[in-house]
């Protein structure tokens, strides 16, 4: 309870209100409710189920009894089994980049070197061996600061170099050539999922899934572009995807390929990848799994210990329930 005062008052404190009556003023005329009305039900589900405005917005809570809200898991929710079953001493591994490849790099599937402890001279021996590769700052988040360099785009691997140098692109991996499949539905960018798990006395066990798709940019992230949906357990998406500005996506605007029915390759295998992976630091319970599917298997690209919130508007729901019932198979919530 003291947890939930705490989180509450934090909120409070640090609103938005502007873009809270902005959201509260567009239900309300979506849902023909009071302004006044649906700011009360905000605060309500605020106080009630540490919902935000978002929350509110995304998961359609102006839509719900007090039942079906109880089974969506919140901002607020997701903050407390982070705190309750990650521990901080040990998230830095997930947080710094280069500690997580070296922590799980039998789980990459690929090449990659640490800039800071790699000279000129090992750096184009890699590049001989790997002319294309991705580069990102070992500390960067929602896919900024990552880049992908061709060397024959450099008159050397020195000038490469002394670019990622200044760039404190630190981080170099070998470049995913992604799965035939996943290029399909779109090339310009590796497709990946967000696969979440928890682990539980010792045992990795699998959540759920999100697949993250590019959309005219080189990365998939949400925050610079992309879209995501939802991948079932089976490896099959049902529902539209959804990009920033909340435009839902039957089939992928730029290919033309059918996002609902989309089966992701080797679904399976990425979901045993995923679940011993969750293994080897338990003292972070609950993970978020970037996993792009090769040509050659599943890769874990990184892990988040702070992972997002993603579940099914109810709408897309065929019972309006969220992801807590599942959830509460392997963990208090």
């Amino acid at each position: 309870m003291a947890r939930k005062v705490t989180y509450m008052m934090a909120r409070i404190l640090k609103m938005n209100y502007f873009k809270m009556f902005k959201i509260a003023g567009a239900v309300s005329k979506k849902c023909d409710k009071s302004f006044v009305g649906v700011v009360k039900d905000m605060v309500h589900c605020g106080m009630k189920y540490q919902a935000g405005y978002y929350d509110y917005q995304e998961f359609e809570f102006y839509n719900l009894d007090e039942e079906q809200r109880a089974t969506f898991l919140t901002r607020g929710k997701n903050n407390a089994i982070i705190i309750r079953y990650n521990d901080k001493e040990y998230m830095d591994l997930f947080d710094d980049k280069i500690a997580f490849n070296k922590k799980f790099d039998k789980f990459l599937n690929r090449d990659w070197l640490d800039l800071k402890e790699t000279d000129q001279k090992s750096f184009s021996a890699f590049m001989k061996k790997h002319p294309v590769i991705i580069a990102k700052p070992a500390d960067g988040i929602g896919g900024i600061g990552v880049d992908k360099y061709d060397i024959k785009d450099f008159k050397t691997s020195v000038e490469l170099y002394n670019v990622l140098k200044k760039k404190k692109q630190d981080l170099i991996e070998t470049f995913i050539t992604q799965h035939k499949d996943m290029n399909i539905l779109y090339d310009k960018s590796v497709n990946t999922m967000r696969m979440f798990t928890f682990c539980k006395d010792g045992k990795g066990h699998f959540l759920q899934a999100i697949l993250k798709i590019g959309n005219g940019g080189v990365v998939d992230n949400f925050s610079s572009g992309g879209m995501y949906t939802f991948v079932e357990d089976n490896g099959v998406v049902e529902v539209p995807a959804i990009d920033k500005e909340d435009k839902q996506y039957d089939k992928h605007p730029v290919t033309q390929t059918d996002i609902i029915g989309f089966k992701v390759p080797m679904f399976k295998e990425a979901v045993e990848l995923v679940e011993r992976a969750a293994e080897v630091v338990p003292q972070v319970g609950y993970v978020g799994w970037d996993v792009a599917i090769s040509e050659d298997g599943p890769v874990i690209i990184e892990g988040n210990s702070f992972p997002g919130v993603f579940q099914k508007r109810a709408s897309l729901t065929k019972d309006k329930t969220g992801i807590i019932p599942k959830y509460r198979k392997y963990m208090e919530i």
